[in-house]
């Protein structure tokens, strides 16, 4: 199998079966290859099913030239007419600029369904092509088949976390009929739940292990690890406060969930040396112990998947997504200790005393005139500070300075640029450079933090030591030297609780999970339409806090609208829309 079947496909397979934007099931074009054709062949039924891994979300500036975590607490967009700033900050859900977002993933995810639909029913009529024996065609139909099933539960899921549960189809519609009109009851979240762990169980023992999935040409394929790892993110959700009621999933089975990935996988995938490595370096021939599932696009410069965009501006780009203060304060100090007193369920500091700042903790030496001084390194990782050396230069983001300059519209409006996902190879030689960034879409410490969340539900005071030894794998990694056995103040439940979710956020930032993180811990409204606080930096180097934007988040938007022209279908739509 070549590689490239699987990052592009042909040209025209990849639209073989790909209907218009508007509609999820239009006709196919005549000119195109028919589904007799394509599942005649064994080749072009290869390529047919490669080409839907091009349907995983890349999130870099996917949004109109904005992230998804520019619409929450962690970042706002510099970019004025970018989809983010256009559409959710100002709780605009129907913006066209938030449409990658807001709509197309409806017409998207059900596109990628009927692939996956379409594999399943018609691959046993392929032919068994000459060049390999009956055992060899066997295998890699349970392959296909088995990755089928799970693409489907992931795009199902994605779905899922926008819409709410929505119709399960698993055969193929006819494009020549009338589409939805047997599909006008939406699934109960059990039903729908049930639904993903099956076909997840079901494409388990079928699809790769982890060394197969790892020999030259697989790479980026679902295995093994993806279907145990996505099965423990769904039981997390589930479990969580916003569904558990009518999921009917325990805390428990999310906890057992997120252990049988570690001893089944913890010795397969650890923790990369350093939290740098864990994002820049790539699963594709860099060897990135910890990704376990991820988009694998091939090597980019400057001027693709938004560098042109992300960069700083003294470095020639266009500020992007600014990382904001409300995610800096989110740090723990280098040695362990938490700068301020008090931490909300969202994972945030609690604002008391002033508007922008939190109460600073006695004893922690943080210091607000200087305030990313002795920090948690993944700050320094994560973010473009003020005097950061970065290609051969020092960011200077005062008021007026290369990076900051006066009049320039996409100059940070928060007083930061975003480093994760920038890989400083692309810069050489005057922006020559390529480099992989592959998006990761599940990594290890994501499981880790998934079975310390759920033990703290279970049993806070039983699992303690089991939870602080889970959240120091994950903080020593990323360099931090104190214990949390030391941490006196993480006494209760709820405060091991808001911690966890602190450190989740800080952790996975800017990889899309703070979006529906909030959303399933009950706590969007709170995180969501709280003010943007950035930094402004004088001359003199001080630092002031500001209210840089101002958010708006109703309780209607924990879903988004269904689509209008799929309302009509359908006939349901998500409450207060």
């Amino acid at each position: 199998m070549k590689k490239s079947y699987i990052y592009k496909g042909i040209a025209a397979l990849a639209v073989a079966f790909s209907m218009t934007a508007c509609d999820f099931l239009d006709k196919e074009p005549s000119n195109e290859l028919t589904g007799q054709q394509v599942f005649s062949d064994w080749v072009t039924m290869e390529q047919f099913h490669f080409d839907t891994y091009n349907f995983l979300l890349n999130g870099e500036c996917r949004i109109n030239g904005s992230w998804l975590d520019a619409a929450t607490d962690l970042a706002e967009t510099s970019v004025s007419n970018s989809g983010t700033r256009t559409s959710f900050n100002i709780g605009n859900y129907y913006a066209a600029g938030g449409a990658a977002e807001l709509t197309t993933p409806w017409e998207s995810r059900f596109r990628a369904i009927r692939k996956c639909n379409m594999l399943l029913e018609r691959i046993e009529t392929v032919p068994q092509p000459t060049d390999i024996d009956q055992a060899t065609y066997e295998k890699r139909k349970g392959y296909y088949k088995g990755e089928a099933m799970a693409l489907r539960a992931w795009f199902y899921w994605e779905l899922f976390l926008r819409y709410g549960t929505v119709p399960i189809i698993k055969e193929v519609l006819n494009p020549d009929g009338d589409l939805l009109s047997n599909y006008n009851t939406r699934p109960t979240l059990v039903e729908f739940k049930n639904f993903l762990i099956s076909d997840l169980d079901a494409a388990y023992p079928l699809v790769m292990d982890k060394g197969t999935s790892y020999e030259s040409g697989n790479e980026g394929r679902v295995n093994q690890p993806v279907v145990m790892a996505l099965k423990s993110r769904i039981l997390l959700y589930m479990a969580s406060p916003r569904y558990a009621a009518e999921s009917g999933v325990t805390w428990q089975q999310a906890a057992d969930a997120a252990k049988e990935f570690i001893d089944n996988y913890g010795t397969s995938y650890k923790l990369a040396d350093t939290y740098e490595n864990a994002i820049l370096r790539n699963a594709h021939n860099e060897a990135n112990p910890e990704v376990i599932f991820y988009r694998n696009d091939v090597a980019q410069g400057w001027g693709s998947y938004g560098y042109y965009i992300d960069v700083p501006v003294g470095e020639g780009g266009n500020g992007g997504a600014c990382p904001s203060q409300n995610l800096i304060d989110m740090y723990d100090m280098a040695n362990g200790v938490s700068p301020f007193t008090d931490y909300d369920a969202t994972g945030a500091p609690v604002y008391t005393s002033t508007a922008t700042c939190p109460d600073i903790r006695t004893g922690s030496y943080y210091d607000d005139s200087r305030p990313n001084g002795g920090r948690d390194p993944r700050l320094a990782a994560t973010v473009l500070t003020h005097g950061t050396a970065w290609n051969g230069r020092t960011l200077n983001i005062i008021r007026g300075g290369d990076d900051n300059p006066i009049g320039n519209a996409n100059a940070t409006p928060t007083g930061y640029y975003l480093r994760k996902y920038m890989p400083e190879a692309i810069l050489i030689n005057n922006h020559s450079g390529v480099s992989y960034r592959n998006w990761i879409l599940i990594r290890y410490a994501e499981i880790l933090l998934n079975y310390a969340e759920a033990l703290n539900e279970v049993d806070y005071y039983g699992n303690r030591t089991t939870i602080n030894n889970l959240l120091d794998e994950v903080r020593h990694r990323g360099g931090i030297t104190g214990n949390m056995s030391s941490r006196t103040d993480l006494d209760s439940q709820e405060k091991m609780r808001n911690f966890i979710h602190k450190e989740r956020t800080v952790e996975l930032a800017f990889e899309e999970h703070r979006w529906w993180d909030v959303r399933r811990w009950g706590v969007a409204r709170e995180a969501l339409s709280r003010d943007i606080i950035g930094m402004d930096i004088a001359h003199n180097g001080r630092y002031s806090r500001k209210v840089a934007q101002k958010r708006v988040f109703e309780d209607r938007m924990y879903l988004y609208p269904i689509p209008e022209g799929e309302y009509w279908k359908t006939g349901f739509q998500n409450p207060n829309w």
